[in-house]
């Protein structure tokens, strides 16, 4: 079995991978179980037979909380239903890491509580697409001057105020008497 990512999902129809990612979110009706798993390049669902898995498996995954990191094994299918049209009949997981219970919901939250989780906060669909369109546009901006002969250089940001964490101060003169 392989690994693969879930942006590389439609190559491997009928074959068995392995996908490792996070738990996203999860719906089950009885004997049978839809986890969908996000992996940063995509979210995948599975779908899992309590009849075709292990009995412990199956509790591990009933009980799992949003954000655990898993890693599953199974067979990939087309699945028009499916969000991406593709799902994996999940055969076995193992569980990486057990999440704490999962602070945000769909709910509106005020800006002090998603600062607050932001680390969480990024992974939704949203932020995440701003982060992505972000990282196109600088990428292209930094092809565009690399290409152009540019040279990148970090110089040092001087500010007015004391920044938080500073020990030591000291004063810089430029542009003739003013001073920083």
């Amino acid at each position: 079995m392989r690994h693969v990512y879930v942006s590389e999902i439609a190559q491997y129809v009928g074959q068995e991978v392995i996908v490792k990612g996070w738990l996203y979110n999860k719906r089950s009706s009885g004997k049978i179980m839809f986890p969908q798993i996000r992996d940063g390049s995509g979210i995948i669902q599975g779908v899992v037979l309590k009849t075709q898995v292990p009995e412990q498996v199956w509790k591990d995954l009933e009980h799992l909380p949003q954000e655990s990191s898993l890693i599953v094994r199974g067979t990939v299918r087309e699945e028009q239903r499916a969000p991406g049209g593709y799902e994996i009949e999940i055969h076995d997981a193992e569980i990486v890491s057990v999440a704490e219970p999962y602070p945000l919901g769909k709910k509106d939250h005020g800006i002090e509580f998603l600062l607050d989780h932001r680390h969480l906060w990024l992974r939704s669909r949203r932020p995440h697409a701003v982060l992505r369109i972000r990282h196109e546009v600088i990428r292209a901006i930094r092809d565009f001057l690399d290409s152009n002969g540019f040279v990148l250089c970090d110089a040092p940001i001087f500010t007015p105020a004391a920044c938080e964490g500073t020990t030591t101060l000291f004063e810089v003169e430029y542009f003739e008497d003013q001073k920083v």
